[in-house]
């Protein structure tokens, strides 16, 4: 676990006066990709609403040892190569960004000819994905959905033993701003002797918090729990969107597949666990659960295995843009509520061997509160469609309609700390495309 230092504290402030407020202060510096006017991609760090150029800062002389290696790393077109040097370098890097930004700092002036405006800018995915895995933290969620199927037995039998997840399609996994295309699947009613190929009619959103892999393994060695966390390059919210009639149909007895093959959003600012540091909370499971296998537990494990991080979803639909009326929040909840840890599932990814890779992205899975408000989909608001949203304006929902768009944000807070945030991660329905 990353230990608290200088970078921390939440008194300092930085000299750029857009970090003043919002999700991205001193204390935070997540890492990205942007295109510039050239349209090449390059590596930056994000400071209020600017964007440094760690290519240009690389090249200052401002930069030693591994800060130097870091950022030369990360000036990429990806930031792949960043995520596999681990946290040694990573961390020196962010040290040595805190001293250049912080108020009073040396060297302003070669410092601010690096920042550009991010509206002048066009923000990219992070990292080359080679593996997408989706994980079933949420345990309200789980309870949630297999209530409306199982209504005397919700969860099934392993959830509490195992963590469960499937493998999603990497190529389908978009930045933050690309619209979603309203995808066709089969559909069979019930009382229908075969399916039909039709656009989804119960198109959904899930709220969900992305791991990005940094340093891999190799393949045939698993990951000790209290290893985990080296194994972590940074965070990002993840929507991963669901076509639930689709899925209701195909899934048994494989799974999901094309249901939720057709996209997935991701917030383009990687949250390093460095800036999550205090906001780590022990992890413990409630009286009378069963205890994690023990190559899923250890000590240290339990005393700081967990995240704190508050988490939003807002809906807009075309009308209320057409209208000027500002989104609406439609739930709110917490990584509090994760049944497993981060570490838990690096570690269950490659306990039989497998082997994960830099740049690889794990999803949480829906993320849903235990009390009305914090369901992280349509599917649990709905009660399985049966009970239609209301939205200020009058509009109802049970599942997305074309024009809608979901937003989800992220912050992190505690008393002593400074509030950090992720950004957003966004998307609007665009219809089905004509089936040839």
């Amino acid at each position: 676990m990353t230990a608290l230092d200088f970078t921390h504290d939440p008194n300092r402030r930085s000299w750029v006066t857009s970090a003043d407020s919002g999700d991205f202060p001193l204390q935070n510096l997540p890492f990205g990709v942007v295109a510039g006017a050239d349209g090449e991609p390059r590596g930056v760090v994000r400071i209020g609403d600017m964007v440094l150029d760690l290519s240009g800062l690389a090249a200052s002389g401002l930069l030693d040892d591994e800060a130097q290696i870091a950022a030369e790393t990360a000036a990429d077109a990806s930031l792949n190569a960043l995520f596999g040097l681990g946290s040694g370098p990573r961390a020196a890097l962010r040290r040595v960004l805190h001293a250049l930004l912080v108020e009073g700092a040396p060297h302003q002036e070669p410092v601010a000819a690096l920042l550009t405006p991010l509206r002048d800018v066009d923000v990219l995915l992070p990292a080359r994905i080679g593996d997408y895995t989706d994980f079933y933290v949420g345990i309200h969620h789980a309870r949630s959905v297999g209530a409306l199927f199982r209504p005397d037995d919700p969860l099934l039998p392993n959830y509490k033993w195992v963590p469960i997840g499937y493998h999603g399609r990497a190529s389908s996994v978009q930045v933050s701003g690309i619209p979603i295309v309203r995808p066709h699947g089969q559909l069979k009613a019930a009382a229908a002797s075969a399916p039909t190929l039709a656009p989804t009619r119960r198109l959904d959103f899930e709220l969900e918090l992305g791991v990005w892999i940094g340093p891999g393994n190799r393949l045939g060695t698993p990951v000790r729990i209290d290893d985990a966390e080296s194994h972590i390059a940074g965070y990002c919210l993840l929507n991963d969107w669901s076509a639930r009639d689709v899925q209701a149909w195909e899934y048994q007895p494989l799974g999901p597949f094309l249901a939720k093959s057709f996209g997935t959003t991701v917030s383009p600012w990687v949250i390093t666990p460095e800036a999550l540091a205090p906001f780590r909370i022990p992890f413990d499971r409630p009286d009378g659960d069963p205890a994690p296998l023990p190559h899923l537990d250890s000590p240290r494990h339990r005393a700081a295995g967990g995240l704190d991080i508050e988490l939003q979803v807002h809906l807009s639909t075309a009308r209320m843009r057409a209208d000027g009326d500002a989104p609406t929040l439609i739930s709110r909840s917490s990584s509090r509520h994760m049944y497993w840890t981060v570490a838990q599932l690096v570690t269950h990814h490659t306990s039989n061997g497998c082997n994960l890779r830099s740049g690889d992205l794990l999803g949480s899975g829906t993320l849903s509160g235990p009390g009305t408000g914090s369901e992280g989909s349509l599917l649990e608001l709905s009660q399985g469609g049966a009970q239609p949203i209301t939205l200020p304006n009058g509009e109802t929902r049970t599942f997305l309609e074309d024009g809608d768009e979901i937003t989800l944000s992220a912050r992190a807070h505690r008393p002593g700390a400074a509030t950090i945030g992720f950004g957003e991660c966004v998307a609007v329905i665009e219809p089905a495309v004509n089936y040839p």
